[in-house]
């Protein structure tokens, strides 16, 4: 199994440490994975826009960058629906996309970690993931209930999971939204965090870093001590850095 790793341009700038949980999982995992050194954006942000027809560059290249692979793996639900639906067929040779969680739950059919992590947790589920690439159950009327990102956290020592009460909510963030809907995003945010707040948490966790991003940017307002970690980050068995918790 050869595996092309997919890292989103925001999380290699500004999240460097996601990618490399990222890449240290999937190798414990034994899977052989490889980083094309010329990948880009894939397209997202102009396609959310409605100027796909200017990142038809960027899905030429994407193409180019992973030809030859059996699978595409990304840390983002988001990317990897952009990518799965607008980029890659898994069809005619091209190589099949998943999200993370998808990957380690679906394709690796992981049953345990070797991971510990002390901490009360929040999970986050962001839209694209949940509704999009279906790794959760989008709706209470759907049988039978999964959800595959805290299928893999239970599996990691000591983590105290917490139990929100509006667990599918958006947390507003929405790309291009956050820019237009401004005042609409943040109270949708901070209605996100106090859930979270309200439950003790020591650290909100998700599949998508857009999405935390967007949570961390509220939270640092405030000066609040609850930190942000991506999931890879937590099933990897990485630290947080909290501060009066």
């Amino acid at each position: 199994m050869k595996v092309g790793l997919f890292i989103p341009c925001y999380v290699e700038q500004f999240y460097p440490k996601v990618a490399i949980a990222t890449l240290e999982l999937l190798e414990k995992a034994g899977v052989e994975v490889a980083y094309p050194l010329k990948q880009t954006c894939c397209g997202q942000p102009m396609a959310n826009s409605g100027y796909e027809e200017f990142g038809q560059g960027a899905s030429d290249l994407f193409r180019e960058n992973f030809a030859g692979y059996d699978y595409v793996v990304c840390p983002s639900g988001s990317c990897t629906l952009h990518a799965k639906e607008h980029i890659l067929s898994g069809q005619n040779g091209e190589p099949k996309i998943y999200e993370l969680c998808e990957f380690l739950t679906d394709v690796l059919q992981i049953k345990e970690l070797n991971s510990r992590f002390p901490y009360k947790v929040g999970l986050h589920a962001s839209c694209h993931g949940l509704r999009g690439l279906g790794l959760a159950r989008p709706s209470e009327l759907m049988v039978p209930d999964f959800n595959k990102p805290l299928q893999l956290l239970e599996m990691v020592q000591d983590i105290d999971l917490v139990h929100l009460a509006r667990k599918d909510e958006c947390c507003g963030f929405g790309g291009t939204f956050a820019v237009f809907e401004e005042a609409i995003s943040v109270q949708m945010g901070k209605d996100r965090i106090q859930d979270h707040q309200e439950q003790g948490v020591a650290v909100i966790t998700g599949a998508d870093m857009s999405c935390l991003m967007h949570l961390e940017g509220l939270l640092r307002r405030d000066k609040s001590p609850i930190k942000v970690m991506h999931i890879a980050e937590i099933l990897n068995g990485q630290e947080p850095e909290l501060k009066n918790q």
